[in-house]
């Protein structure tokens, strides 16, 4: 059961993750997170629960995240509705540099649903901060996915091995854990 402090945030989930340049090194794991996520945005839309919408906007003209390029609009999947806050960002945290923080304060939110891409980079950014400021985390670990990367001694990991290892460095000190079916 979530307390009634609980907002829904996904983060990241543009069509630039589905670039080709993201799955250069293998194949994503979870594949099944956009259904999960258009699941909990339902939910939370019936229940009239507050829904942080997070964009990012890289600074480089490059990126798949670049504002001005096809990859900026959200996936199907997590199209915003009239009236669900939007937030952009440009750094890996969806607190740095944005109003994510007053606006759930003002709000009285103490709690925090996370769900988004990529696991490993801008959800556990956004994840270990949220908790650093005093929110109360629940990530959605089929709600998230990552990519296949090789390690700091070059070692190739898994997608699955990735999202695996950052879930458990957030798990239990940032937030817990927990799959979706355990928050509906």
């Amino acid at each position: 059961m979530l307390p009634p402090d609980a907002a829904l945030v996904i983060i990241d989930l543009q069509k630039a993750i589905d670039d080709p340049r993201w799955a250069a090194a293998g194949p994503r794991n979870n594949p099944g997170a956009e259904a999960v996520i258009a699941r909990l945005l339902a939910i939370w839309r019936e229940a009239g629960r507050p829904i942080f919408h997070i964009r990012h906007e890289s600074t480089d003209p490059a990126s798949t995240y670049a504002p001005a390029g096809p990859g900026s609009a959200f996936k199907p999947e997590a199209m915003p509705l009239p009236g669900e806050v939007v937030i952009a960002k440009q750094a890996h945290s969806a607190f740095i540099g944005t109003e994510l923080e007053p606006l759930l304060r003002a709000a009285g939110i103490g709690t925090l649903v996370v769900a988004g891409v990529i696991t490993n980079n801008s959800v556990e950014a956004t994840v270990r901060m949220a908790a650093d400021l005093g929110f109360h985390v629940r990530l959605v670990e089929d709600g998230c996915f990552t990519f296949a990367r090789h390690d700091h001694a070059g070692r190739w990991r898994s997608a699955e091995e990735v999202h695996a290892l950052s879930l458990a460095n957030m798990d239990g000190e940032y937030g817990t854990v927990l799959r979706a079916a355990d928050l509906i």
